[in-house]
């Protein structure tokens, strides 16, 4: 089958397009035929080396967490699925990712994409979705009417947490560029705060939670907008600094996504019922340039929605 690997870490130029051996599922997998994955940050931070004391990997590494596609195959004591469903997911991190005409898929992390839904639209929800969904309700607690501020919420896990964050009833504040400002508001942003012109820290005070996607200055502002004592920021990019947690009185943590197949089924209940829309942004096609070009546009932080690739 055709993939697109990489052989050694690096810019992007290494992404090469090459045959790889087709996949052959365990007992407890199946074979899936990709129509469309999604590109995410983590994998350029890959691509580039930052993770691999975490995952001590020989090359050819194929990148890509997002699946979205048809199954064809299934492993011997696979029950409850059959060859064409239309499935996605957030498969388990391996260095056989979804870059490639086929993958594996361990049965449990399996969802069936809404009947509403195209491939594409799909494959833009697994990791951004449950990166989402745990930070604001395994990790943050999110209740209803508590006051959250999602950063950066043009972007792919942005978009989506608005609206599960809103869905809950949660009074939802975000950060975004002036132009995203209606676009925010349509999926549920109660507030958008425009971060050229306005620093939120400014202008807010005693959130409940923050939702962190970006990092640094942003993450460390963040500790002055939280209510003493019940405040948590949960961040997605970098462990947040304990001694400004004991200074404002917060609780703060970092977390890392656990791909989980039970959430991604509640996820695509809401996005069947139209409670929740996937943000497809851009779209490239599946070969070594079209990969290329969908990392140029990631690593510019500036995309809206999710940056899909189709087969």
């Amino acid at each position: 089958m055709k993939a697109v690997v990489i052989n050694q870490y690096g810019s992007k130029e290494e992404l090469r397009e090459m045959n790889v051996a087709d996949p052959v599922p365990g007992p407890h997998q199946v074979l899936v035929k990709l129509a469309a994955t999604s590109i995410n940050p983590i994998d350029w931070k890959l691509r580039e080396g930052y993770a691999k004391q975490k995952f001590d990997w020989p090359f050819p590494i194929i990148l890509g967490w997002d699946v979205a596609g048809t199954i064809t195959e299934l492993g011997e004591q696979v029950a409850g699925w059959k060859k064409g469903d239309r499935v996605f997911a957030r498969p388990a991190t391996t260095r056989f990712g979804s870059y490639a005409e086929y993958t594996l898929v361990d049965d449990h992390l399996l969802a069936r994409i809404p009947e509403n839904l195209s491939f594409a639209e799909a494959a833009s929800v697994p990791l951004a979705g449950l990166t989402a969904w745990q930070a604001l309700f395994d990790h943050a607690d999110l209740q209803p009417n508590e006051k959250v501020l999602i950063h950066a919420g043009a972007g792919g896990v942005g978009s989506l947490a608005i609206q599960f964050a809103k869905n809950r009833g949660a009074y939802v504040i975000t950060t975004a560029s002036a132009e995203n400002s209606d676009f925010l508001k349509s999926l549920g942003a109660d507030e958008v705060i425009d971060y050229h012109a306005t620093p939120f820290e400014k202008v807010l005070t005693d959130l409940d939670v923050v939702f962190d996607t970006m990092g640094g200055e942003v993450q460390r502002q963040s500790f002055k907008v939280l209510k003493k004592e019940t405040g948590r920021l949960v961040s997605v990019v970098g462990a947040p600094d304990p001694e400004l947690a004991t200074t404002y009185q917060v609780s703060a943590k970092a977390i890392w996504l656990k791909e989980n197949g039970r959430q991604l089924k509640e996820i695509a209940d809401l996005l069947a019922s139209g409670k929740v829309k996937a943000i497809v942004g851009a779209e490239f096609p599946f070969s070594e340039q079209g990969i290329k070009d969908a990392h140029a546009l990631s690593e510019t932080h500036h995309a809206r929605g999710k940056i899909v690739v189709t087969f």
